[in-house]
């Protein structure tokens, strides 16, 4: 048990999947794991672990923003041992390529800030996926014939942003989406030497307006679940 997670030992499992939303982690237990058992209730973030194919999996809520996934992220791989660790959440696109439900698979994850940036200091670091688990991802969703886009991404650390100047370099730099924590997590999975990628469903378009409407988001989120649970298990 730690501060933000009250799993007993042995409770979390050494893959785990983190959405922001933990309601959205309780949906993905109940719909993809057999025997999913909560392992976690503090503060509200939900955690699950149960088996896929045989395999154990957590699926723990990771909570909005790159401090929350932070304190997650550590205590996961500090204190219960997890050895891989998958985002699974929505980003915003910023290329007109791409389109709503698209996968986008984040291999670089660009920022103005995140909690370890003080451990650089004038260092400019640049968080990135693992590759084997980020090739395992593409060929997953190759298979299921989802599209799918593999590039850099942008964490951001403010929701209501008021730099379209920022957004405009981002653009133009061909960052694919937005969203607000993979930054974080592959820096902390990089200093703790374990793995790390992170997996969007494209849920808004910053170009087009367009957004994906609430009844057609489960089909679209399910598809990311399983290329991150396939991924996983490669």
């Amino acid at each position: 048990m730690t501060i933000h997670i009250g799993a007993a030992p042995g409770e979390i499992a050494e893959t785990v999947l983190m959405p922001g939303d933990p309601l959205r982690a309780e949906w993905a237990a109940q719909t993809f794991l057999d025997d999913a058992k909560c392992v976690n209730r503090v503060r509200g973030m939900l955690g699950y672990t149960g088996t896929w194919k045989g395999n154990r999996v957590t699926i723990q809520g990771s909570g909005m923003g790159m401090p929350s996934l932070s304190i997650y992220a550590n205590e996961l791989i500090r204190d219960y041992g997890a050895r891989t660790l998958i985002r699974i959440g929505s980003c915003g696109a910023m290329q007109h390529s791409i389109n709503i439900r698209d996968v986008v698979i984040a291999m670089t994850a660009s920022t103005l800030s995140t909690p370890s940036r003080g451990i650089f200091k004038e260092l400019n670091y640049a968080p990135c996926a693992d590759y084997a688990l980020l090739e395992a991802a593409v060929a997953s969703a190759r298979k299921k014939d989802s599209a799918v886009h593999v590039g850099g991404i942008y964490s951001a650390d403010v929701f209501y942003d008021e730099r379209p100047d920022l957004n405009e370099q981002m653009i133009r730099h061909g960052i694919l989406g937005v969203e607000m924590e993979a930054a974080e997590l592959y820096t902390v999975a990089a200093r703790h030497g374990v793995r790390a990628l992170a997996i969007m469903t494209v849920s808004d378009h910053l170009l087009t307006q367009d957004a994906l409407p609430a009844e057609d988001r489960e089909r679209s989120f399910g598809d990311m679940v399983e290329i991150a649970l396939e991924a996983a298990f490669a």
